[in-house]
């Protein structure tokens, strides 16, 4: 099923199944056989026994040159007998990002068990330390070439510049036919799932970064209290960190599982989001309460943040170097405040920006001129090519 000549989703690489816990679940394999690296976004149809067609897109993580990246998408919407996945329909975008500087390690070490499972060891040949990477694999059989898409349920906080630590897969307990072997194993730093939930009459937005999965999210009436249900299906202990959005910045979390308090760890990250995160035990399943939310919904956040503001002041009076604003002007493009396809962000030694943007910098940084003008300003330099596409 091929969509660009160079970026695809084999036929023998894309599957649908139904989990453990009965959820239906679509896999595959992106493969990048282009130079450069890129994101892709990913759209999946799957058509359930009464023809009620459910529809969702994953914007996956970015793939290097030349790699395969694997990626599961969860349809808990859908429930008949013989579900029929269309499909895929597969865009991309150009990065410059980095590869992740790990390797799988490939010797004696990588075993593939008895039960199924596979253990191994990662390296990280970069001189960076990497912060909750994760290893994605594609289980094969006998029989199916594809029999899941897998990932360590077993935390790594981080690896430092040369360190080598284990990592063990398991395939979903619903696998029921021999593995055979694990292929297009692709190490990754950011697998977050993303959640929208109605809240005093709006719409809240939050993430969670776990080995086990989470579905039916809602809050009370009251807005205080967020339900949902957790499973862990491994025969090991994972995690969960939940990051939202806070509303006052005085929130305190208490968290339940069937009701019974459980240990976990509140904080609060570099960008002023929340996180709660615990440990969940092997084989585990239960109604998770995480109450302390403030009622209401987030202030609205600036779509650009004031530290970029203060780095155009500095800039403009010539504190700091072009390539030292540009870093914030990237911080944009990254968080899809401003979007263009493709967009390879640098600066040519040659020459400098052009002295009208610095003087539009600090106009803005001054609120002398709004966001939008300021970034009008930024697609002018796109246009001409300041900014290289």
């Amino acid at each position: 099923m091929v969509v660009y000549a160079d970026v695809f989703i084999p036929d023998n690489e894309y599957l649908g199944y139904y989990d453990y816990e009965g959820v239906y679940t679509v896999v595959g394999n992106v493969k990048n056989q282009n130079d450069f690296a890129l994101i892709p976004t990913i759209t999946i149809s799957v058509f359930d026994d009464d023809s009620t067609k459910i529809t969702k897109t994953l914007n996956h993580v970015p793939i290097p040159a030349m790699t395969d990246i694997p990626f599961k998408l969860k349809f808990p919407e859908i429930d008949g007998q013989n579900p029929t996945v269309l499909k895929a329909d597969l865009k991309y975008v150009k990065t410059a990002k980095n590869p992740i500087p790990i390797q799988i390690i490939y010797d004696k070490t990588l075993v593939t068990h008895d039960d199924g499972h596979v253990t191994g060891r990662i390296k990280n040949i970069g001189n960076q330390t990497v912060y909750n990477p994760k290893i994605f694999a594609i289980v094969h059989g006998y029989e199916t070439e594809i029999l899941d898409v897998a990932q360590n349920i077993n935390r790594i906080e981080k690896i430092e510049p040369g360190q080598i630590l284990n990592f063990t897969i398991y395939p979903d307990p619903s696998v029921s036919e021999p593995v055979r072997f694990y292929s297009c194993f692709a190490p990754v730093d950011t697998t977050v799932i993303p959640v929208t939930v109605k809240k005093n009459g709006g719409d809240f937005d939050f993430r969670y970064d776990s080995g086990a999965w989470y579905s039916a999210a809602k809050f009370s009436d009251d807005g205080t209290t967020l339900t949902m249900r957790g499973y862990n299906s491994y025969p090991l202990e994972t995690y969960a960190n939940f990051e939202f959005t806070p509303i006052s910045g005085e929130e305190k979390f208490n968290v339940t599982i069937n009701d019974e308090p459980i240990d976990f760890i509140q904080s609060i990250d570099e960008m002023g989001q929340w996180h709660v995160a615990y440990t969940i035990g092997p084989h585990s399943q239960g109604i998770v309460k995480i109450t302390g939310f403030e009622k209401g919904l987030p202030p609205e956040i600036p779509a650009i943040p004031q530290w970029i503001k203060d780095t155009a002041a500095w800039w403009s009076t010539e504190q700091i170097s072009d390539s030292e604003f540009l870093e914030g002007i990237d911080f944009l493009f990254e968080k899809g405040t401003i979007f263009v396809s493709g967009k390879q962000l640098t600066v040519e030694s040659e020459w400098e920006i052009p002295h009208w943007f610095k003087i539009i910098a600090g106009w803005w940084s001054e609120e002398k001129i709004s966001d939008d003008e300021f970034l009008n300003a930024i697609e002018n330099l796109v246009k001409r090519e300041i900014i290289v596409i």
